[in-house]
Parts: C-alpha cells; sequence; structure tokens
C-alpha cells in the first residue's frame, strides 16, 4: 500500500523545483541522442569517423585553451581529400565563425590553391590546435603535445596521400622536429602514424599569416606550390 505522506514529500519536493533524484548510475543528462556518442566511455583509439572526433573534442578538458576560446576549430573541406592542409591554430576569425582559414590568411590560402588548380572544397583543412591561444600567440609546447593525439587521429581519419604543412608549428607536430621552415622546405618528408599503416607524404611552406607579414618570402612558397602540383600529377590525384 503505498503511504500518501510519502506521496505528499514527493509532490511537496517536485514543486520545489527538485526533478531528479541520486541514483548509482549516472544519467547522460546533456548528451545529444544524434551523436549517440557516450563521452564516458569513449576513447579517441575508438573514433570511427570527423563526427565523432569533433564530439570528443569538444568535450575534452585537456587544454586550458579550451577556456579562453568562442568556439572549438575543428576542420573544413572534403573529408575524402587526398591531400591534407594542416596551419597552426585558429586566428579571431576562426574564431568568431568556427571554421580554419576564413580570416585574411584564409582568403591568401584561396588564392594559393587556386595558383595549382585546387581550391578548398576539394581538401581537408585543419589546425594543430583547435582552439584560438589568446591574442593569437604561438601555442607553447605543453600546448602542441597536450592537442597532438587529436591531430594524430584526424589524419588517420582522413588518410591523405599528401599532407600541406603551413608554418612551423605545424611541421614541428607532425615531423617532430625542431628544424625551421626555412630548412624543412623545398623537399618531401613522409609521416607515420602509430595507427597508421602507410607513410604520408609532406612538404612544409610559409603559413599564409606569414607571408601577408613578409611578402618577400611568396615567390619561395609558390616553389613549394608547383612541387605540391608537380606530386599531385605524378599521383594521379
Amino acid at each position: 500500500m503505498r503511504d500518501p505522506l510519502n506521496d505528499s514529500y514527493i509532490v511537496f519536493l517536485k514543486k520545489s523545483g527538485i526533478a531528479s533524484f541520486l541514483q548509482e548510475k549516472p544519467r547522460d543528462f546533456y548528451i545529444s541522442d544524434s551523436k549517440k556518442v557516450n563521452s564516458l566511455t569513449l576513447k579517441i583509439e575508438n573514433i570511427s569517423n570527423v563526427d565523432e572526433l569533433e564530439f570528443f573534442i569538444k568535450q575534452s578538458n585537456i587544454c586550458d585553451l579550451k577556456n579562453h576560446a568562442k568556439h572549438t576549430v575543428i576542420g573544413d573541406g572534403n573529408a575524402q581529400a587526398d591531400i591534407m592542409l594542416i596551419g597552426e591554430a585558429p586566428g579571431a576569425e576562426e574564431d568568431k565563425i568556427g571554421k580554419p582559414f576564413v580570416g585574411a590568411a584564409g582568403q591568401l590560402l584561396n588564392k594559393m590553391l587556386s595558383a595549382i588548380n585546387l581550391d578548398r572544397n576539394k581538401v581537408y583543412i585543419t589546425n594543430v590546435i583547435p582552439w584560438r591561444p589568446p591574442n593569437n600567440r604561438t601555442p607553447s609546447n605543453e600546448e602542441i603535445l597536450q592537442c597532438l593525439p587529436f591531430l594524430q587521429k584526424h589524419i588517420e581519419l582522413i588518410k591523405p596521400k599528401l599532407i600541406v604543412l603551413l608554418g612551423a608549428v605545424a611541421a614541428k607536430s607532425v615531423l617532430s622536429t625542431p628544424l625551421s621552415i626555412s630548412k624543412l622546405r623545398g623537399r618531401w618528408h613522409t609521416y607515420k602514424s602509430l595507427y597508421f599503416n602507410e607513410y604520408i607524404q609532406c612538404i612544409a611552406t610559409y603559413h599564409p599569416a606569414f607571408l601577408l607579414r613578409s611578402p618577400n618570402y611568396k615567390k619561395q612558397s609558390w616553389e613549394d606550390l608547383q612541387m605540391l602540383q608537380q606530386k599531385i600529377g605524378d599521383e594521379n590525384l
């Protein structure tokens, strides 16, 4: 038989604004049904697509940069592309809109791609860091290492044939080297992921933001783009 006093107490609690009670198992109140992903159990090695990776990164608290950014900037373009471009981190416009390379550097990148008959809808673009560093400062080594598993998984999911490393941070992260872009550019390098069996050809060149500040390096950047264009032809991509 139900206890009327107990029933009255429950009604009182509900009117007081209490909508749930503690239980032994956690409740997934804030997980979208459309994602079908449990952030409590999902591990990065089990992620199978970019949507899951985006959800995973947005739930992560591994890097303090997230607390200062407006958006988590994942990627843009064709997720089945043979060519992947990797930059440094979102800037002010990217943080505002939530997409990589949409500001002045992005406009220059679009022109660079167009010069070798590519457009951003046919390639995939991302950054080493998914959150804008305050005042657009260069990410620290610690921040790069914190976000590196995201980038490594991103590469494994896209499975590009060629990677274009835009700037020193991207080159350092992917090639695990302290060398400057001036010493890395002009030749092809290889990248091998822990969970991806194939070697990926990489070329390093100057970041478009750097070219805006130092246009005298555009000639060398154009030489790198021509190398990329020749490789695309040789690989029939």
